[in-house]
């Protein structure tokens, strides 16, 4: 029962779920499918910022685990296929210490070498995992922390839950379960071959059909009929995560209009659908291993009866002064023993090419908050400074904002036009405006006009269709984190955190003092309100601010633009839910508050204006009204009439 204007993070999601329609599909959508998400897949990966680059950084760490692993399974196998031997001489041949002794140590090493390999192996690869996974919570927060205002105003709460629960923890499992299980197995597959291949070519080559089948074919068939399932669950949880998300935080709604039940039958309905593609995928799999583990139960059979065949030979004659004396025949246990291994790194490798959809999600869905900026990879350093452009360097990026942009920069928006990529419809249509330092605007328009898109242009968290906006010379899509210390925002909600008042006012400024925080609540004329409280700057703030009006909200979030010292502050209808009185006080503040600083207005009525230095009306997206308030209302008999409307007049009086 939230803002449904917000813009859901849905980046790739109509490819992959339309997919989910060929579930019953034939052949021909199924290969359709197929060559689409492949397509889909190699894009992706040529312009990943997010997984990557994290490859090439850990690459030696990321080569040792999967040497090791590859060791680990060779030594595995060896292990069994010199128990096979060591089984069938010491069966004919329990007197032979001599035969038996290297045998025996074989087993010895290989039993003892295997379980330390799979440790360092783990140790490898869980700290690269651990490693990258860290640095992309730490790169996430970093985002969201310095663009929250494109988070509050186009996502919802709940997508980035989905992102740090579940698309970090796919990226996570994309070596776990893709990665590493499928060098493994093609490890493995070669192992085979290139054993068999010293005895029989012909069998080898046979076998390198046999197995591929199973290890590339069967994969293959399994991304077709089950990778737009699965693609489709991961879609589904992450709608879940967003919608149960909106739900609890808009539970007061639902109680008051007495809907609680038609939310929980909503939130069961979305859990159900997914559970319902879950249960999908695990009857398919369930099916498909019982196949593949029955085909592998024949391929060891044949295993056997070749090894039968070609080795099971007569034995060679006894000489006393050989000390070990095999026969063929010892080694067809030897053989056989050693291919069972192998199926087990075998077996995993369908599920994970089918996981590799969902971990191709995960990694465009978070690749699309790069979209519209210039954000290449970079270490995350402890400022936040990862992805910021080399341009925007030194960006608005002190206390005292210096640079590119200086303390009173000016702000141009240079014939700006704007489409959704849901909506062909243009919100902005050729809006060309400059804001001079130091200048205060108002920026009117009906609801739908495109006031609030065009901030969100203006703070950098869209990109123009066609146009630019800068500041002094920068264009703000290009300012990344240095956004935040060139744009204050003050927004319709203002949210407090259940935290001392003055750790909420440091939200802005880490280093403030306690004598800068009392400074700023006196100038937004709320000291007296917050020394009437039982521990004045230090006391706990309830969730959300519940403890304060209002009125009081909007003051402290003004308190936190005035701490932050940013250049310009930006206003996105800050007092549509105040009362008439509240609010003319609370212009009246911030106009003097603001005194120094680049001030743009968003609201839809003209309380206060008067003392603004310039109006601009939006109108379908564009500038139909702009001027001085004294030159609009000598000038403009429709400006007269809104003014006369807006204070309540009837018209013409």
């Amino acid at each position: 029962m939230r803002d449904a204007k917000r813009t859901r993070g849905k980046a790739g999601v109509e490819g992959p779920v339309a997919g989910g329609a060929s579930d019953e599909g034939g052949t021909s959508e199924a290969n359709g499918a197929a060559r689409a998400q492949a397509r889909r897949l190699r894009g992706l990966w040529s312009r990943d910022t997010w997984v990557r680059p994290y490859l090439g950084r850990y690459r030696r760490m990321l080569a040792c685990a999967l040497v090791l692993g590859a060791l680990a399974l060779a030594f595995s196998a060896a292990l069994m296929f010199s128990s096979g031997y060591l089984i069938s001489a010491a069966a004919e041949r329990p007197y032979s210490v001599f035969e038996l002794f290297v045998p025996l140590g074989l087993v010895q090493l290989f039993g003892v070498g295997r379980p330390f390999l799979h440790y360092f192996e783990r140790l490898a690869s869980h700290d690269w995992v651990l490693r990258m996974t860290s640095d992309m919570r730490l790169r996430l927060y970093r985002h969201v922390e310095g663009d929250a205002f494109g988070w509050s105003a186009l996502r919802r709460t709940g997508d980035v839950l989905g992102l740090l629960s579940e698309d970090i923890a796919h990226i996570q499992n994309l070596y776990l379960r893709t990665i590493f299980p499928t060098v493994i197995a093609w490890a493995g597959w070669v192992l085979l071959v290139a054993a068999l291949g010293r005895l029989s070519v012909a069998y080898a080559l046979a076998m390198l059909v046999a197995v591929g089948v199973l290890v590339v074919l069967v994969p293959l068939v399994s991304v077709l009929v089950n990778g737009a399932r699965q693609v489709r669950a991961k879609h589904l949880d992450d709608e879940l995560y967003a919608e149960v998300t909106d739900d609890v935080l808009g539970a007061t709604d639902w109680a008051l209009a007495r809907r609680a039940g038609d939310c929980v039958a909503r939130v069961d309905r979305q859990a159900r659908l997914a559970r319902e593609q879950r249960d999908r995928v695990a009857a398919f799999s369930r099916r498909r291993d019982a196949v593949v583990t029955t085909a592998f139960g024949a391929l060891a059979v044949l295993v056997c009866a070749w090894a039968a065949g070609e080795l099971g030979g007569t034995a060679p004659a006894f000489d006393p002064d050989v000390a070990f004396n095999a026969r063929p025949a010892d080694w067809i246990a030897a053989y056989v023993l050693g291919f069972f291994p192998l199926v087990d790194a075998f077996v995993p490798l369908s599920d994970a090419a089918v996981e590799a959809g969902a971990h191709a999600d995960s990694i465009e869905r978070l690749n699309a908050l790069d979209e519209g900026r210039a954000a290449p990879f970079g270490k995350v350093e402890q400022d936040g400074s990862a992805g910021a452009p080399a341009a925007a360097t030194g960006t608005c990026a002190t206390t005292a904002p210096a640079g590119a942009v200086g303390t009173r920069p000016t702000l141009a928006i240079e014939g700006v036009r704007f489409a959704y990529a849901a909506d062909e419809r243009e919100v902005l249509r050729g809006v060309s405006l400059t804001v001079h330092p130091g200048e205060h605007l108002a920026l009117l328009g009906a609801s739908g006009s495109g006031k609030s898109t065009l901030l969100s242009l203006v703070r950098g968290d869209l990109v123009p269709t066609a146009g630019r906006v800068r500041l002094d010379g920068v264009d703000t899509c290009e300012l990344g984190p240095a956004a935040s210390r060139c744009f204050g925002v003050v927004q319709q909600r203002t949210y407090l955190f259940h935290a001392s008042l003055l750790e909420n006012l440091r939200i802005a400024d880490t280093g403030a003092d306690e004598a800068r925080a009392w400074d700023a609540l006196e100038r937004v004329r709320m000291r007296e309100v917050v020394e009437a409280l039982p521990e004045g700057i230090h006391t706990m703030v309830d969730e959300g601010g519940m403890r304060f009006s209002g009125g009081e909200r909007h003051r402290i979030a003004l308190a936190r633009v005035l701490l932050q010292d940013a250049p310009v502050v930006l206003l996105d209808e800050p007092f549509a839910s105040l009362d008439p009185r509240t609010e003319s006080e609370l212009v009246d503040t911030l106009l003097d508050a603001l005194a120094d600083r680049t001030l743009v207005l968003v609201t839809h009525h003209l309380l206060g204006v008067s003392r603004m230095d310039r109006v601009a009306f939006l109108e379908a997206g564009e500038l139909s009204m702009c001027g001085t308030p004294a030159e609009l209302a000598a000038g403009s008999e429709r400006y007269r009439r809104l003014l006369a409307f807006d204070r309540g007049e009837a018209p013409g009086a």
